[in-house]
């Protein structure tokens, strides 16, 4: 973590922020001027920026302005001992992460330093992701399977199959594969073959002769030959007609095909990477799908999680989705609260990553402030139930992220005394405090649960017999 700089002309001021940012552990470098918190500047910017407003020479606004110039995302707290409407509507015009009007609380005026450190380690950490494969964000375990299997085929050609539930990314992944393949200087071409009647997939596929059906007044190459030498990307397979299905057994078996109403066959130099939602085996046993086309496809296979396996990532992919609407429709980026976040993290959201980008841009267009509330997600949202399980994990891993991010120690110790102080606190209220009733309820001995809340801090006392 970088350090917190403090500009500040008054000696007292930056004593009483030296003094609690050393004992928070947070390191820190003070500046009685903000011209030399520009020319420290030139060589490298810190985690957060505090500044004082009115100061001899450069004022904090003016500093506040030259700092977001360069460093667009660094969050800035603004102080002033001039608590008035137009400085703060200057500093919030200026980017300001925050308002602090003095005199202050101490203790208020780190806990602002901390969230602004958490979202500047939040902001480091999705542009380090989004350089490092902008299309596809994940840090949980099973997408860095994912990627991991994108750069072993990286030197192949060979024919993959992706699975995963609808929106969960197939198309991307299908591009990345070829992106990072020896193909990728040729073309990529998408269809979902679900998408079209039978007659018209055919001709899309392979193309057709002039004349070879009513209306077909022109040639017309197939999307295997506007592929050549590159890559075909067949989604939704498994709802291929069954005639079709044959025709591209036949592709995949030899190489060649023949246009709708062509009697020249054609040569098919072209990678397919297929992708379907649905269970192919279950398919082939019903009678729905050619087995044989099935062991075709399926030489190499990924699959892909869904949303509610990867909830940790689902902050990653809500900010990146935030700032994406954003840019696309030329606004300032807004933030999901810690309460927001944790909300959303918990829902089923069934339409996986697809689902999470369209909330994000309904709420860069529609949520009426800055920050996010739960209050300001889309009713349907607020109106469906949390997955019962995982609404308070997604909470857990919210959590779990921000105090790693922090650099706290001891992490597991304080989220277990969290835990076992809310189990305990609920159940002595379910049972009007008959702490052995609690106990029983909870799967502890009597012993333990009074210890527990002698530790706890817990000062229920236990109901009267009766």
């Amino acid at each position: 973590m970088k350090p917190v700089w403090v500009v500040d002309d008054d000696r007292s001021i930056r004593w009483v922020f030296e003094k609690a940012l050393t004992r928070e552990g947070i390191p820190f470098k003070t500046f009685a001027q903000a011209a030399d918190a520009l020319l420290e500047l030139e060589q490298g910017a810190p985690q957060v920026l505090v500044s004082d407003i009115r100061m001899p020479g450069t004022s904090g606004l003016e500093l506040l302005q030259a700092v977001k110039q360069r460093c667009p995302t660094l969050p800035v707290i603004v102080m002033t001992a001039y608590s008035d409407l137009e400085s703060a509507v200057a500093a919030f015009q200026g980017g300001a992460f925050e308002y602090l009007p003095k005199p202050f609380d101490v203790d208020q005026a780190v806990d602002l330093i901390r969230r602004a450190v958490d979202e500047s380690l939040r902001e480091d950490q999705g542009e380090d992701t989004a350089q490092a494969s902008p299309e596809i964000l994940g840090q949980a375990q099973s997408m860095q399977e994912v990627f991991r299997a994108i750069g072993r085929l990286s030197q192949s050609s060979a024919t993959v199959l992706i699975t995963g539930e609808s929106g969960s990314g197939k198309e991307l992944v299908a591009r990345a594969l070829h992106r990072h393949s020896p193909r990728a200087a040729k073309p990529f071409v998408a269809i979902n073959t679900a998408a079209m009647p039978k007659d018209l997939l055919e001709s899309e596929l392979f193309g057709h002769e002039r004349g070879a059906f009513t209306g077909a007044q022109a040639m017309r190459r197939g999307r295997f030959e506007q592929a050549e030498g590159g890559t075909l990307f067949l989604d939704e397979i498994g709802d291929m007609p069954a005639e079709l299905q044959t025709r591209l057994l036949r592709v995949l078996s030899d190489g060649t095909f023949y246009r709708v109403g062509g009697h020249q066959p054609i040569r098919a130099n072209v990678r397919v990477i297929a992708a379907t939602h649905q269970d192919l085996e279950a398919r082939v046993k019903e009678g729905l799908f050619r087995e044989d086309l099935y062991h075709r496809l399926n030489v190499i296979r990924l699959r892909l999680p869904s949303l509610r396996e990867r909830r940790e990532d689902i902050p990653l992919l809500a900010r990146y989705f935030l700032a994406k609407s954003a840019r696309d429709l030329g606004v300032e980026a807004k933030r999901l609260s810690e309460a927001a976040m944790a909300y959303l993290a918990g829902q089923s959201l069934p339409g996986n990553v697809r689902q999470l980008e369209n909330i994000c841009h309904w709420l860069t267009v529609m949520a009426p402030t800055q920050l996010i509330e739960i209050g300001d997600l889309p009713a349907e949202l607020r109106e469906e139930a949390p997955a019962a399980e995982s609404d308070w994990l997604g909470a857990l891993a919210i959590e779990a992220d921000r105090m790693l991010a922090r650099g706290e120690s001891s992490i597991m110790d304080k989220l277990a005394m969290s835990f076992e102080k809310t189990l305990i606190s609920r159940a002595l209220a379910h049972t009007g405090g008959r702490r052995i009733d609690a106990a029983n309820l909870l799967g502890i001995g009597r012993n333990t649960i009074t210890r527990k809340i002698a530790e706890l801090g817990l000062e229920e006392k236990e109901a009267p017999p009766g």
